[in-house]
């Protein structure tokens, strides 16, 4: 490996250099790989399948309750399904883990196409509507669902909304840990919208540079991320920092193990370059979570305060049908994560409430 020049030392100018140092010793002289693999192997057993031409990898955790209720779980980027390694067990059986019987789920908890077990579109503009009709397919035609719900947060929950917005017959309702909104007409925008609109102006300014190089030149980039692992892991582990309720420490949210564990989806499987190409795909031709359109189904949405770009009730309730809005007192975009068992009481809240309708 060779190391650039350190001008500016800690995480000002991209990722800690001191810090990327030592994650690369740890994962070169301590981490264990297999042992990741078999834990999360245990907590979310894989199964593969064929799905619209496409080899769809996805975890499957039968719920262990009186009527469990089929739930999706979609992760973000740049994560990975192993994001709910935390949550999978009290969602599946929530006796085990003091609670209800009642509200267990069967979870499907799928590696999203192009990113680390399942396979790569050919379409390089292919984007979260595609996935939500495969995701919708492997629901309903290969495990036998008629009715289901959708979580998630990031692209998880953009492929949530594109469910909901195209498969409203069989989505009974979608909770989201990040949501998107539609602004009132200018003029007659409150101070929270306008300060929202601001604050999402200046934050793609600042932040997201990342978002504006793989949406139009995700091609070039994926030649340094596919060949360094070095580099992918700065390129990754950058964002589970900044977008993190961690106060600048990222290890008050995430171990080595678990960040090295996600950077190992992509690296073992070559997927950095396929999931980056989303952002062209959603430039291209944005889905329903970035469209002006109504989502008619039951929508819960989980407020965290470190989310990366954080929508106001009110832009919110223009574009969902809102029945349920939680301000979550602390977690960040990673919330499986980072507060599982808040996620999870929410998750469980919500879908106790439409489990019998339809």
């Amino acid at each position: 490996m060779r190391w650039p020049e350190v001008l500016a030392p800690g995480w000002e100018l991209g990722t800690d250099p001191d810090y990327l140092r030592a994650l690369v010793e740890y994962w070169r002289e301590g981490f264990d790989w297999r042992a990741q693999e078999e834990a999360i192997e245990e907590a979310m057993p894989s199964h593969r399948t064929r799905v619209g031409g496409l080899e769809l990898h996805f975890a499957l955790r039968r719920g262990q309750g009186s009527n469990p209720f089929p739930l999706l779980l979609l992760h973000g980027w740049p994560g990975s399904h192993f994001e709910f390694i935390r949550v999978a067990g009290p969602l599946a059986d929530p006796a085990a883990y003091a609670g209800d019987g009642l509200d267990a789920f069967d979870l499907v908890i799928p590696s999203l196409p192009g990113h680390g077990f399942s396979e790569a579109p050919g379409d390089p503009y292919f984007n979260a509507d595609d996935a939500a009709d495969l995701l919708h397919e492997l629901m309903t035609q290969v495990l036998g669902y008629s009715r289901y719900g959708a979580q998630g947060g990031d692209r998880g929950a953009i492929v949530a909304v594109s469910l909901a917005h195209r498969h409203p017959e069989s989505v009974a309702g979608i909770h989201l840990n990040m949501a998107t909104g539609i602004p009132a007409p200018e003029a007659s925008r409150t101070e929270e919208e306008k300060a929202w609109l601001e604050r999402q102006a200046r934050w793609f300014l600042e932040e997201g540079g990342y978002s504006a190089i793989q949406s139009t030149r995700p091609q070039t980039l994926a030649y340094g991320l596919s060949d360094s692992p070095v580099g992918l892991a700065a390129w990754i582990v950058e964002k589970w920092k900044v977008w993190s309720d961690c106060g600048g420490d990222i290890e008050r949210c995430f171990s080595k193990d678990d960040l090295l564990t996600n950077v190992m989806l992509y690296w073992v499987t070559g997927t950095i370059h396929a999931s980056t190409r989303w952002y062209a795909g959603h430039r291209r031709r944005p889905p329903a979570a970035m469209r002006p359109e109504w989502i008619g189904v039951p929508t819960a949405v989980a407020d965290f305060p470190k989310e990366a770009v954080r929508v106001p009730r009110s832009a919110v309730e223009r574009k969902y049908q809102l029945v349920q809005w939680s301000e979550m007192p602390r977690g960040g975009h990673f919330a499986a994560m980072e507060q599982p068992e808040a996620l999870l009481v929410d998750i469980r809240r919500f879908f106790r409430g439409i489990r019998g309708e339809g």
